[in-house]
């Protein structure tokens, strides 16, 4: 998927400590002005409408069965990951995602 096709990205969640919420207003921010909505929803919850989904690589296998089909971008760090970096330039720039 290229990542100038995404216009909206589910910031995915489990335990709720706060740590996805400021990814996903971090991500806001970020891609903003490339017209990207970003929302933040729990792991068994994630809508349908998402183009991709972005969650901790602990929460992956749960995504995929949440939304089957969708691509999944996992990472390690919530703040500075560099898999989020490269998703954020993927988009900006355009560019394939890996899913």
């Amino acid at each position: 998927m290229d990542g100038k096709d995404i216009r909206k990205i589910v910031v995915a969640c489990d335990a709720g400590m706060g740590s996805s919420v400021m990814l996903a207003s971090s991500l806001r921010k970020e891609l903003r002005k490339a017209g990207v909505a970003v929302e933040h929803t729990p792991v068994n919850s994630i809508p349908g409408d998402a183009d991709l989904v972005v969650c901790h690589a602990g929460l992956g296998a749960r995504a995929r069965s949440s939304a089957p089909g969708k691509p999944i971008v996992t990472f390690q760090v919530f703040l500075g990951d560099p898999a989020v970096a490269r998703l954020v330039a993927a988009i900006k720039d355009g560019g394939e995602i890996g899913a």
